[in-house]
């Protein structure tokens, strides 16, 4: 599938899952990114220039808002654990790609997290809250009223967390979904890793794709129905590794998503279901009137609806999870903080196992509901009788 971060990046389609408690720690030494985001908040106030890489004195609070905003946000690079007194990070760079007066590649260590200036054929950019900027050798950044920088910014097409993990998990799924095909091959009875697949297709299949799409018409889009399910659910159970990815967190995949299944709906769509939206049958001409916008609304409230509800519950699942563990680093009573701090995440964090599932099911039943409306055809000689019959 193809989706990005700011301009639209390329990806493919897929979806596993663990616990974020171990993400907050990884983000917690990851000081010299919080140091940044408090730098930049008391340096708008002033409308002073550079923010990234300076360091400051770090309210707790703080530093906990600034911890979760970074766990939440994409990143041109992995960072498994920073050393705050060293500073320096342990991790890997990810490749940068610009277009800026052509096409400009080199790698985020260049940006060092912000922290200093990359200068590419002649080019100076900035790394600032995790977008690139354009600036000059000094690495100067200007900021409006608002806090907002005002840098021009290049194309950016880099490939990011977010776009490796989407990458990872589609490899996954090819090598899931091919294995299980050519385990067919030697028998009615898959094997190996294929036995836990086909009882998750068989679910699909029974009481998602024909229940809402119909048994004639079902198989046509069973291929979707089960890339963006696996793809969502995998991608889900993913953000909650040590790894701190959260790529259904955000919106512009969920974004996208949403707008694979707005697409196949009305590319998919018949002439009763266009009927129904612009000239409804048996409803007075001034009605219809009144009604045909409405219901134009309602096919871009559909994939509204899908998106949001992926992108809202995610997020709110890790804010919820970090502001928990954040409990141990703001209190001043270690004993009782702990225990309490660490039971609630652990409850919350099987809750958020089943809600990775959750969500990647909802939203495919949603997108078979939305399909089959559009693709159902419609007896109306028939309805009408029906209805005089129960009169």
């Amino acid at each position: 599938m193809v989706i990005s971060n700011k301009p639209l990046k390329f990806i493919l389609a897929a979806l596993v899952a663990c616990s974020p408690v171990m993400s907050f720690a990884n983000s917690e030494n990851d000081s010299t990114h919080v140091q940044n985001e408090v730098a930049h908040e008391e340096k708008v106030v002033s409308h002073n220039a550079p923010v990234e890489g300076e360091h400051v004195a770090l309210d707790p609070k703080a530093k906990v808002d600034a911890f979760i905003d970074h766990h939440l946000q994409d990143s041109h690079d992995f960072v498994f654990f920073s050393d705050e007194k060293e500073n320096k990070h342990y991790g890997f760079p990810l490749p940068v790609i610009l277009i800026d007066g052509g096409l400009k590649i080199f790698s985020s260590s260049k940006l060092h997290h912000g922290e200093e200036v990359a200068e590419v054929d002649g080019n100076f950019y900035k790394l600032v809250h995790g977008k690139i900027y354009k600036t000059d050798a000094a690495g100067t950044i200007n900021f409006n009223e608002h806090g907002h920088p005002e840098n021009e910014k290049p194309l950016d097409f880099s490939i990011t967390k977010n776009v490796v993990s989407m990458l990872f998990v589609s490899i996954l799924l090819l090598i899931m979904f091919t294995g299980l095909a050519r385990s067919y091959k030697k028998g009615p009875i898959p094997t190996g890793f294929g036995r836990v697949l086909e009882p998750l297709i068989i679910f699909i299949r029974d009481e998602i794709a024909v229940p809402n799409i119909g048994e004639k018409k079902y198989r046509k889009y069973m291929g979707y129905l089960l890339t963006v399910f696996f793809f969502v659910w995998l991608l889900n159970l993913l953000g909650m590794t040590p790894l701190g990815i959260n790529v259904t967190g955000n919106i512009a995949i969920t974004v996208c998503l949403a707008a694979f299944t707005f697409i196949i709906t009305q590319f998919s769509a018949n002439k009763d279901y266009w009927g129904h939206i612009f000239w409804m049958p048996g409803v007075p001409v001034p009605m219809k009137i009144i009604l045909a916008p409405i219901e134009i609304l309602g096919t871009l409230t559909k994939p509204f609806a899908l998106l949001i509800r992926l992108y809202a519950n995610i997020t709110a699942g890790h804010v919820v999870i970090m502001s928990l563990i954040a409990m141990i680093f703001v209190g001043k009573n270690l004993a009782a903080d702990l225990p309490i701090s660490l039971g609630l995440t652990l409850f919350i964090s099987v809750i958020e196992v089943l809600v990775a599932f959750l969500q990647a099911f909802i939203f495919t039943m949603l997108s078979s509901l939305f399909i089959g409306m559009a693709v159902q055809d419609h007896d109306h000689a028939h309805h009408h009788e029906d209805e005089t019959a129960i009169i």
